[in-house]
Order: C-alpha cells, then structure tokens, then sequence
C-alpha cells in the first residue's frame, strides 16, 4: 500500500479505536473497552493510575456515585511513527454524580494524550494520560426522565443508557 494511503489508514484506525473506547466508558462495557486496549497498557487519569485491569476494574462497573456519563471527541492531532504513535484528543465529560447531597451534573473539558502500537495489524492504546483544562459543576441535576423542556417523551426509549440504551439494539 502506498505510504501517504496507509498512513491515512492508520490515523482512521486510531480515531475510531478513540471513539469505540469513549462508546464503552460511557456504556460501561467491558469487552467494547478491553477491545481498545492491550492488556500491558498502563494509564494515569491523575486521579486513578495502574494497569489497564487496573482501569478496567475502576471504569466497570463504574462508581455507584456517577450514574450517567457522555464523552464527546473532539479534534485528534495524531502522529505516526511506524507501528507506534502518539495522539492528542480532546474530550468533554459530562457525569451526572451523586457524592451524598443528591445528583448534580458536572462537565469537564480535558485532553487524552494516548501511545498507541498497531500489533498485528491492529492498533490499540498502550499508555494513557488525562490533562484536565476545566471543570464545572452545573449545580443539582434535573429529572429529564420522563421529557425535555416541558415537553413528554413519546415512547420509552429516549429515557437515556441507564434504562436499556435504545442504540444498543440500533445496532444489532
């Protein structure tokens, strides 16, 4: 293949391994998750460091406090070089917590600086870091469970992931 061609290749595998990943942090699905990692990996959330069984072990079940998550990917600036490469994405997490006084909605906005290697013909993370640039605490959380803006759902899917999450069967 061409070099210019399967550098484009690679970068596309590398964003969509990014995107898989965030699917299965905020589904809490172990094997989407362990499918992005290779099992060496290491990880340093600055809060929480380790092994990637390590992660896998904190991220799933997940803590009982944080009961709705949603990462949304910004722009990657990824390297390649060879086999291995480095790439900067940048994230913003929302969390709907509860720390004992009642759910509030948090957001941070932070950057995944990942190592990734391509092992037989596959690329995964082998090292991740989390930079934080913000964070904000909207305040206590709103029940949108039953609606938006006033307005009722009109079927039960659109409840959100905690109640059976409508794009899982999307895609079956």
């Amino acid at each position: 293949m061409d070099a210019q061609l399967q550098a484009v290749v690679d970068k596309v595998q590398i964003t969509e391994c990014t995107a898989r990943l965030a699917r299965g942090e905020d589904r809490r699905d172990a094997g989407l998750i362990r499918s992005c990692w290779w099992p060496d990996a290491t990880y340093d959330y600055g809060v929480q460091n380790g092994s990637f069984e390590e992660y896998l072990a904190w991220v799933v079940p997940g803590a009982d406090a944080i009961k709705n998550t949603q990462h949304v990917l910004g722009q990657s600036h990824i390297e390649l070089n060879g086999d291995a490469a480095k790439a900067e994405t940048h994230v913003i997490s929302y969390h709907r917590v509860d720390m004992g006084a009642g759910d509030q909605d948090t957001c941070i906005g932070a950057r995944y600086l990942d190592t990734f290697e391509k092992r037989d013909g596959e690329w995964r993370v082998a090292n991740r870091v989390m930079l934080y640039d913000w964070f904000s605490d909207l305040g206590d959380a709103f029940d949108w469970s039953q609606g938006v803006m006033g307005m009722p759902f009109t079927a039960e899917h659109y409840s959100g992931r905690a109640k059976d999450d409508f794009s899982e069967r999307f895609f079956d």
